[in-house]
C-alpha cells in the first residue's frame, strides 16, 4: 500500500492536468503526492488496485515473481509514467521504486466517476489501457527475439526515446534490472553491452556505465536484419 515509508502525504486539490490528463470540464481532484527510498515497494501483487500511480521524480519497475524464484520486471515506470491501472480490482504486478522516487497518486474511483460524465477523460482512460496492452506485446515480442544482443539493442533503442537527455541516456536501473526485463542473465547483458561498445555503437560515460552515448543508432537498429 501507498503508505510505505512515505512522508508529506496531504491530500492537495489538483487539475487532472497535473496528470497528463485533459477533460471537458477540467474537475479538480485530490492528489497526493509519497516520497519513496530506493528499493521501497509501492504496493504488492493482488493487493486491492484502489489507486492510480505517476512518477513525478525516479523511477519505478513493475515485476512478477517466478515460481523457481526468479524475477520478471515487466516494465520500467519513468518521470511522467502512470502506472498501477488495472482492469481488475487487484494489482497484478507489485511496483518498487529503482531509485529514491516520488510519486503522485488519485484514487482510481475518483477518475472513474470524473469519465462517467466527461468523454475525453473516458478516452484518456482507454487510451492508458492499450499503451498498457500495447507494451504488454511489445515486450512479449522483445522477449521472444533470437539473440541476447537484439534484446539489449531493443531496450537501448526504447530507453533512447524515453530517457535521452542532451544527446545523454542516463539509466535510473542497475545491470540486473536490465537483466530481469530481458529475460537474461547480468553477465549476458553486460557482454552484449561490451560488443555494442566494441561494434562503436554506444560509449560510456562515467564509472558505473549507467550514463550511455548512442554513437551510431542506425547500425543499432539494423541489429536485427544482422542477426
Amino acid at each position: 500500500m501507498f503508505v510505505r515509508n512515505a512522508a508529506d502525504a496531504s491530500p492537495r486539490p489538483n487539475s487532472l492536468r497535473e496528470l497528463g490528463m485533459s477533460s471537458v470540464s477540467n474537475p479538480i481532484i485530490s492528489l497526493n503526492e509519497f516520497a519513496y527510498k530506493k528499493g521501497t515497494e509501492i504496493y504488492g501483487e493482488k493487493e486491492p488496485a484502489d489507486y492510480v500511480y505517476q512518477v513525478k521524480l525516479g523511477a519505478v519497475r513493475s515485476y512478477k515473481l517466478l515460481s523457481d524464484g526468479r524475477r520478471q520486471i515487466g516494465a520500467f515506470h519513468l518521470a511522467g509514467d502512470i502506472f498501477g491501472l488495472e482492469n481488475g480490482n487487484e494489482h497484478r504486478f507489485t511496483a518498487e521504486a529503482v531509485v529514491d522516487t516520488t510519486v503522485r497518486l488519485v484514487r482510481r474511483q475518483s477518475l472513474e466517476l470524473v469519465a462517467e460524465g466527461d468523454a475525453i477523460v473516458a478516452r484518456n482512460l482507454l487510451s492508458m489501457t492499450t499503451s498498457n496492452l500495447q507494451h504488454a506485446e511489445d515486450h512479449m515480442l522483445l522477449l521472444g527475439r533470437k539473440t541476447s544482443l537484439e534484446r539489449v539493442a531493443a531496450f537501448l533503442i526504447e530507453m533512447d526515446k524515453r530517457l535521452t537527455a542532451a544527446g545523454i541516456m542516463a539509466l535510473p536501473m542497475s545491470r540486473r534490472d536490465i537483466a530481469d526485463y530481458l529475460g537474461l542473465t547480468l553477465e549476458t547483458v553486460s557482454r552484449a553491452l561490451s560488443r555494442l561498445h566494441e561494434l562503436g555503437i554506444l560509449g560510456f560515460i562515467g564509472t558505473n556505465q549507467r550514463q550511455i552515448v548512442l554513437l551510431d543508432r542506425p547500425q543499432l537498429a539494423s541489429l536485427d536484419l544482422q542477426n
